[in-house]
């Protein structure tokens, strides 16, 4: 994303009984950059996780070691609920977590972080200078220097082995605007559309990201070349790749790149993206994954990584065009030979991300199993050997000499930085308290997992997360937590919306059910979902709800049900085949019409293959999708809903929410609809995030308590 200036307009104030003018000599205020956001001092009284809470904890971002294992630098983000703006900055520690010190003191954001010129020197992205630049200072914070002079932002740059170029992500023009087309008509804002994908997450199409290759002499970086020149290819691929989708060969002269090089309508329905090797001295380019062996490799293929040698790559890989969830597995190649290899078979479960060991003998990883994110080893033959262990999820790795350094998070704290000793990884070092003022003023949620028989006989894990001091004695709410993506893992994660610990907080007792279609519990129940969105996977989750309303300390009378996305999807499926189970719904960005879903999302490729086409196609599979589409139960509707939306989502758009609501008033059901025209699939803004919070406790108080 483009990183923005941070702006405050000062506003000049006026006596209540007059107004002063300024004289023709008398220069207006100078508009003020924002004041410097920092650590919260924030006080808590009630004992208890608040939205103002949780929008005052540091975020912690990407953590990396100096080359001599020494030192640490990382990101933190902080927010401003009053300015309703964020702030990243960078911090330094000793490699034991001691010493640490904040580098940045302006208020404009600086981030992505990296050690050059041996460990002599750090290079970050800053807003400072007017545009997002490339810059570098010392360790300590000082001598901080402008390297690059781009005329467009820098959104990731990756310095080469050699230290003697540097890579550049920048956008480029999506083909000629209406303005280039229509001269005299400069101001119209207008756009004229031949094709598909010209919107895509939250943004128009109007500008794609290229890597630039440019020479670094030490004191300056010099013209960029596009590696990508007159085409209309992404890399990295949005809305989420990074600079992990890029890497330098170890002498310097190779770029792989990952790209899906298609446009219009064969890119809106197509996820088969591909690893591509760039000479950088006679600019040939090599696709590694159609031009080497038999395996094609026709999904996704993403982050290209070369082994400390030099002489394999490895890189993430999906089997199947169209199947944004398929398994992703980890292969390598052999430079010399050509030859392939799928080295993850034994992990039955996601690659979420990994880095070569120091010998090249293999790797470590992250992946989700039974519902946690944990760190593997794995060897080139496809050994496997869990290392990390608890009710976590890791993740950010990279190699700190017999270390490995990490983040790590569960229901009930957010991301710190960690270090896992490879000869004894269960001795975990904890380096970062960043936010332990926090949890000092709280009480905090239990989690336990439960696992479940399904209607079809089948073993699910289910979190459940009790309220701080539960008592078994009492009678509680509960809430059915009906996970989104359809495929994303309900695994120990740490959300600043979908919160756990601020849920639980507020007297709920929440139902997390790892349903079908989830990862971490092999393929087959991963792969369920597709075609069947109102099948097994809502009868998973009213297994979840019914049976924990057995217990004692629930109250079967106050139930509730939420969800996001696909989690939205549910709660409106359920809202019209719950047989009165609950009592409030509350659903966030959810489809409500498959048929309507089908023409209005950007990303084609998922409805194609999750719901078999185009509703219009008519087959055995397309029959039973759409006939499972949560607005043809309408008549059914007669408990209080709560809808909400961001208007800036185009995977899944407001309409979706906003006929929710209609049809909910028309039929007379209690219903609420909470819109955010400048949000997208997620609540990113401070107050937007207040907001959400009060709203949704406001609505689930209302009915449950």
């Amino acid at each position: 994303m483009k990183k923005a200036r941070l702006l405050l307009l000062m506003a000049t104030t006026a006596a209540l009984v007059g107004t002063t003018l300024l004289s023709c000599n008398e220069k207006a205020p100078k508009e003020e950059e924002t004041p410097f956001i920092g650590k919260s001092d924030i006080t808590i009284e009630s004992r208890r996780m608040t939205p103002e809470a949780l929008w005052a904890m540091g975020r912690i971002g990407s953590a990396t070691a100096s080359p001599d294992g020494s030192k640490i630098a990382y990101g933190v983000t902080y927010y401003s609920v009053p300015l309703n703006k964020s702030h990243r900055v960078i911090g330094m520690m000793n490699a034991d977590g001691s010493a640490k010190q904040m580098l940045t003191t302006s208020s404009s954001s600086e981030g992505d972080v990296a050690w050059i010129k041996g460990g002599k020197k750090l290079a970050f992205l800053s807003s400072e200078g007017g545009s997002s630049q490339v810059w570098e200072m010392n360790p300590d914070g000082s001598g901080r220097r402008q390297l690059s002079h781009t005329d467009k932002d820098i959104e990731g740059f990756l310095f080469s082995p050699d230290g003697k170029k540097v890579l550049l992500v920048m956008t480029v023009q999506n083909g000629p605007t209406t303005a280039d087309k229509y001269p005299d008509l400069d101001k119209s804002k207008g756009r004229i559309i031949t094709d598909l994908m010209y919107k895509h997450w939250d943004e128009w199409v109007d500008e794609i990201p290229h890597p630039f290759v440019a020479d670094f002499d030490g004191n300056a970086i010099g013209e960029a070349t596009d590696i990508l020149e007159g085409t209309l290819f992404e890399s990295p691929m949005r809305p989420f790749g990074g600079m992990e989708q890029l890497a330098w060969s170890n002498d310097s002269k190779t770029v792989a790149y990952t790209c899906r090089k298609k446009t219009g309508i064969d890119y809106a329905r197509s996820t088969d993206s591909d690893i591509f090797l760039y000479n950088v001295e006679n600019k040939s380019v090599k696709n590694i994954c159609k031009e080497c062996g038999p395996d094609k490799n026709m999904g996704y293929d993403t982050n290209p990584s070369y082994s400390p040698d030099g002489t394999k790559i490895a890189w993430l890989s999906m089997e199947h065009d169209g199947y944004e969830s398929d398994q992703n597995r980890l292969y390598v190649m052999d430079l010399a030979t050509g030859e392939k290899t799928f080295v993850s078979k034994a992990f039955e479960s996601n690659v979420d991300e990994y880095i070569w060991n120091e010998q090249g003998t293999g790797f470590y990883f992250t992946g989700v199993w039974h519902g946690e994110i944990h760190i593997y080893a794995l060897a080139l033959d496809g050994t496997l050997t869990q290392l990390t262990k608890g009710q976590y999820d890791f993740g950010g790795i990279s190699l700190l000499g017999d270390k490995i350094l990490c983040k790590r998070h569960n229901f009930q704290q957010a991301d710190e930085i960690f270090t896992v000793p490879l000869n004894d990884p269960a001795s975990i070092v904890q380096l970062t308290t960043e936010n332990q003022h926090i949890y000092d003023q709280i009480d905090r949620s239990t989690c336990e997992p439960r696992w479940m028989k399904t209607t079809d006989g089948k073993d699910m894990l289910t979190w459940v997360i009790y309220p701080p001091k539960f008592d078994p004695s009492k009678k509680y709410p509960a809430i059915l937590f009906c996970e989104g993506g359809p495929q994303s893992p309900v695994s120990q994660f740490w959300s600043y919306r979908w919160n756990m610990e601020i849920m639980a907080a507020n007297g709920y007792i929440v139902v997390a059910p790892n349903r079908r279609g989830l990862p971490g519990f092999g393929n087959a129940w991963n792969e369920q979902i597709s075609g069947d969105y109102g099948g097994q996977c809502m009868k998973d989750l009213l297994t979840a709800i019914d049976e924990m309303a057995k217990e004692p300390y629930i109250d079967e009378n106050r139930l509730g049900c939420v969800g996001a996305s696909f989690g939205g999807f549910s709660v409106y499926w359920l809202a019209g085949n719950h047989d009165h189970r609950f009592k409030a719904f509350i659903a966030h960005d959810g489809i409500f019409n498959l048929e309507t879903q089908y023409l209005e999302t950007e990303e084609l490729w998922f409805t194609d293959w999750d719901l078999g086409g185009p509703y219009w196609e008519r087959n055995a599979k397309t029959a039973h999708s759409y006939a499972t589409s949560p607005h043809l139960f309408i008549e059914n509707w007669d408990t209080p809903i709560l809808c909400i939306h961001g208007e800036k989502d185009y995977r899944i758009l407001a309409n979706q929410t906003m006929s929710a609501f209609n049809a909910a008033k028309l039929r007379g059901v209690p219903a609420e609809l909470l819109l955010f025209p400048d949000e997208n699939h997620w609540v990113l803004h401070p107050q937007n995030g207040i907001l959400w919070q009060r709203t949704f406790f406001e609505w689930l108080d209302k009915w449950l308590k």
